[in-house]
């Protein structure tokens, strides 16, 4: 069986949507292959892998409680390709928005259902998550523990000539449980959507979020993006951008 991944969002690197993808990955059997769906230019590639697969699995962000417009004109295309090459896929979505709460995904996956509908596809259903964007810096900060770890393990060799720093792991597992604790309820659907696309029947439409309290990731949220804002420059843009001076009509 031959399973098409596809990476939807517009971002080149470190987007949530291909964080979400790996972890599906993991979960589903036979052929996999991951594509990146950015411009039109990646259409007729993505088109031509879809033709001898059996499953397509969409990861994307919401964007305007609905689906980014370059998914939108390939699933166009897909439409019209399908029909053409009398395609029976079974299609799957995975959908991540910065709100805390999963199940605002829920028109992006009617679109979806929609799609399936419209172009002869067999929708398999989907699972929609809850803050994205911070679930996909818990892995981030994963890779930042594993190098701590690694250099508090070298100083420790070099000085003492001890490899297993004890307080050191002690620190790393509390740190991984943690972060696996944040990700529990994605682990769990995506586990359970890859068990149906293996068999190509319906998952359902599920809806999960990190596991922390609302008004926690309220606070965190706030800054981050206004961190994020500060170092794009994006806060104070608009006050800081050279203005250009519109000649008026007389």
């Amino acid at each position: 069986m031959k399973t098409v991944f596809i990476n939807c969002s517009p971002k080149k690197r470190f987007c949530a949507s291909a964080y979400f993808l790996s972890l599906q990955r993991l979960f589903t059997g036979g052929k996999k292959v991951t594509e990146k769906l950015r411009t039109p230019a990646d259409h007729a590639r993505i088109l031509e892998q879809l033709r001898d697969a059996q499953a397509v699995v969409f990861s994307l962000p919401l964007y305007v409680d609905g689906v980014p417009s370059h998914v939108l004109r390939f699933l166009e295309e897909m439409e019209a390709f399908c029909k053409r090459n009398d395609l029976h896929l079974s299609l799957y979505c995975i959908a991540n928005n910065g709100f805390i709460e999963g199940r605002q995904n829920e028109p992006l996956m009617q679109i979806f259902e929609n799609f399936s509908s419209r172009a002869g596809l067999n929708w398999g259903g989907g699972v929609g998550i809850g803050g994205g964007v911070m679930l996909n810096v818990t892995r981030i900060l994963f890779v930042v523990d594993i190098a701590l770890l690694l250099v508090n393990t070298m100083l420790s060799a070099a000085n003492t000539g001890n490899f297993f720093p004890r307080d050191a792991w002690i620190s790393f597992g509390e740190n991984a449980a943690l972060l696996l604790y944040f990700n529990l309820g994605v682990l769990f659907y995506l586990a359970r959507m890859g068990f149906s696309i293996r068999r190509r029947a319906f998952a359902g439409k599920k809806y999960t979020r990190i596991l922390i309290p609302s008004f926690v990731f309220i606070l965190f949220a706030d800054i981050f993006f206004v961190l994020i804002s500060l170092f794009e420059g994006g806060l104070f843009r608009g006050w800081l951008a050279k203005k250009e001076i519109e000649e008026q009509d007389a």
